[in-house]
């Protein structure tokens, strides 16, 4: 096994993910040629075939599948090496790998990375925007050094640090503006517009309306523009975050109410691994963070 390299590793890693070689050689920033030449060198060293090829993508075989989780494991404590090297320096320099849910990330990103670019100027600040559960996976493999998103996790391995809790607001088209805010059970029986399947808003708006299914006549939205847009041409209601308010209203025929009892929130907080080398520094660049996206 002396020919094993951690290149390999990371090729492996990238067709994992991805499915196809042509995907996986695009992420990994070398040709597809070059890409299958690593993974079936990687195969012939190990002595089994590590992916199913087909003509329009690849999975992981049973060897595969088990071998995957050690890889990423190595991976990750080979990332958490340079991360120690970060730490020894002093102030945190270098690549900085922070994911935001796209619930948030419109609305406080100008604001942070500006005070994350003053507070430490020598920090490469990448920003990764997905949905809650890729964001964790990736955190937990390495690729992401920290997350902002909505609290809680609840994951053993997570620390989490609080930022701010943020109210959620009715939007209705402007015709409605004066007519009374609906209660829990009244929201129930209108057109409520979600975000689709796997936003952690739309778990918390359906939440607020003590319900776990869509509403009757529901529809969805793949952000929440979309769905405010959709209000604006009469379409139905929705709630947004407060944060939102300014940003996805102004090109809309709609107005804002809010609850008066039981007002729906969220807290918005940030997470990254326990074992993080860099602990410390994000534990200090999670106040900048607060200090930027308060409300």
């Amino acid at each position: 096994m002396k020919n094993l390299t951690l290149k390999q590793f990371r090729y492996f890693d990238a067709l994992a993910r991805h499915g196809h070689f042509g995907r996986a050689a695009e992420a990994s920033s070398i040709s597809q040629p070059a890409l299958s030449m690593q993974i079936k060198e990687l195969e012939q060293t190990l002595g089994n075939e590590l992916f199913e090829r087909s003509a329009r993508a690849v999975q992981l075989t049973s060897f595969g599948q088990d071998i995957r989780s050690r890889i990423q494991d190595i991976l990750r404590a080979v990332d958490e090496l340079g991360d120690l090297a970060r730490t020894s320096g002093g102030a945190l320099h270098g690549p900085l790998k922070l994911g935001v849910i796209p619930t948030v990330a419109p609305y406080i990103l100008p604001t942070v990375i500006r005070d994350i670019t003053a507070a430490y100027p020598s920090v490469d600040l990448q920003i990764r925007e997905t949905l809650t559960p890729t964001l964790l996976q990736e955190l937990n493999q390495g690729r992401l050094d920290a997350a902002i998103l909505a609290l809680p996790i609840a994951e053993p391995w997570v620390t989490e640090v609080p930022l701010f809790d943020e109210a959620f607001v009715l939007v209705r088209h402007k015709d409605d503006a004066k007519k009374p805010v609906p209660d829990t059970e009244s929201l129930k029986t209108l057109r409520l517009l979600l975000l689709e399947e796997g936003h952690c808003f739309r778990d918390q708006a359906l939440a607020f309306c003590n319900t776990s299914a869509m509403p009757r006549d529901g529809l969805d939205g793949s952000s929440l523009t979309t769905l405010v847009q959709m209000v604006g041409a009469g379409i139905g209601v929705t709630l947004i975050p407060e944060m939102a308010v300014q940003v996805e209203t102004r090109s809309a025929d709609v107005c804002i109410a809010r609850f008066p009892k039981a007002e729906p929130k969220r807290k918005i907080g940030m997470v990254w691994r326990k074992t993080s080398p860099l602990s410390d520094d994000l534990s200090t660049l999670s106040k900048v963070i607060q200090s930027a996206a308060k409300p």
